[in-house]
């Protein structure tokens, strides 16, 4: 009798540390991918701020692109009205899918400015728009990078949360998948707009 006592606290025991191992690598892998969404946040952040000063200094070449400013700062606040959503959370599988949407729109929107601006020579001999050209390819790029690193934890924690005995745990204890950061025009976002002033 006092074996089978023993055999059940000692099971008993097993299944609560394993319990509680599952849970906290759940919540390591979660907020790994949460920390990957704030990422990115921070370069979508720094590119829509940087899109109105490239539009403002680009305005007086421009006078005649009215349509295109307007459509990239159109895109640009849509974007960013989205980021500052309530909802603006990997959790939230349709924000995301918004969300996502509205930034490939913004892309597509550069992507069209850039290609505008190739056909004005004085454009491309003012150095502060050169600048702001680069600045807003290298934040592309760190958006590329941090977009891949989040997904890849997603993955990660999605994965995580699926499998048995996790599943168990992440059902009882509310560990709610999480979205992955996928632009419906992917060509648009997986490279960023290139820019030549030569």
């Amino acid at each position: 009798m006092k074996t089978f006592v023993w055999m059940f606290i000692t099971l008993t025991l097993l299944v609560v540390v394993v319990g509680v191992t599952i849970f906290n690598n759940l919540v390591r892998s979660r907020n790994q991918a949460k920390n990957g969404f704030a990422q990115i946040d921070v370069q979508l952040k720094r590119r829509h701020d940087l899109i109105p000063n490239l539009v403002e200094t680009t305005k007086r070449y421009l006078q005649h692109e009215e349509e295109t400013l307007t459509r990239v700062i159109s895109a640009r606040n849509r974007a960013q009205s989205l980021q500052q959503s309530s909802q603006h959370q990997p959790e939230s599988l349709e924000h995301m899918a918004l969300f996502a949407q509205a930034e490939g729109m913004l892309s597509k929107a550069i992507g069209q400015f850039y290609a505008v601006m190739e056909a004005y020579p004085d454009l491309k001999a003012d150095s502060l728009i050169r600048d702001l050209t680069d600045e807003l390819t290298n934040t592309e790029n760190r958006i590329g990078f941090a977009r891949q690193h989040y997904n890849d934890s997603v993955m990660f924690y999605n994965n995580g949360r699926e499998v048995f005995p996790n599943n168990l745990v992440s059902t009882t204890f509310g560990f709610r998948p999480l979205s992955p950061l996928v632009f419906a025009d992917k060509q648009a976002i997986s490279q960023a707009p290139t820019v030549s002033f030569s």
